[in-house]
């Protein structure tokens, strides 16, 4: 019958979105384990549904977070026609920090060295070849110290934003190690991440 698959296709696409969701919840609440089951009972959805959309927690993780892959890669195609390329590489440097330290979601999955989708791999490389190429326009104009390619940054990108979060997760006004910190509040921990990402660049500029 015509249209009868419709109902079925609005269900499954209604239910994954309510499994999305339910992640997204997880995550905000500290939760970065993403178990099936947990997320499953949160959406309403039963376990088997959970599933049939995503097949581990990997999975899911990698789809919540291809929409961050998504936007991390525009932005670093629109830096790299930028007329300034060390002025492009501040920009894509400091809002990824920021990125980074508020979804530690994303932080994982730039950070990890296999991927589940072939989707998220798809993503992570054309951000990598973009950052590479916004380098190469960095170096040539005499911007970037030598040695530097774009592993480098994402890795110390992803460095710079842990560093920051672990003031949050201590929750006191005393940093790691007893250094000064913030008190791990959301603002607090973006001024840190802030200036971390300035004295990495301060790193990175040629002298």
């Amino acid at each position: 019958m015509p249209g009868s698959d419709s109902p079925p296709r609005a269900d499954a696409a209604r239910n994954r979105e309510r499994l999305l969701h339910a992640a997204r919840q997880a995550l905000a609440e500290g939760d970065r384990s993403l178990q099936l089951n947990d997320v499953a009972r949160r959406a309403g959805v039963g376990v088997g549904t959970a599933y049939r959309h995503f097949p581990t927690p990997r999975a899911l993780l990698e789809t919540l977070v291809q929409a961050q892959l998504d936007d991390a890669l525009d932005q670093a195609r629109r830096e790299l026609a930028a007329p300034d390329p060390w002025a492009g590489l501040t920009r894509l440097l400091t809002t990824g920090i920021a990125l980074l330290v508020s979804d530690p979601g994303f932080a994982e999955v730039l950070a990890a060295g296999t991927d589940t989708l072939p989707r998220t791999s798809q993503l992570k490389q054309e951000l990598y070849d973009a950052v590479d190429q916004l380098l190469r326009r960095v170096r040539d104009v005499g911007a970037l110290r030598p040695g530097v390619d774009g592993d480098d940054i994402l890795r110390l990108m992803c460095g710079v934003s842990y560093a920051a979060r672990l003031a949050e997760d201590t929750g006191s006004p005393a940093g790691p190690a007893g250094l000064p910190g913030p008190a791990g509040s959301p603002t607090a921990i973006g001024e840190l991440a802030g200036r971390y990402a300035g004295w990495l660049l301060d790193a990175l500029r040629a002298p």
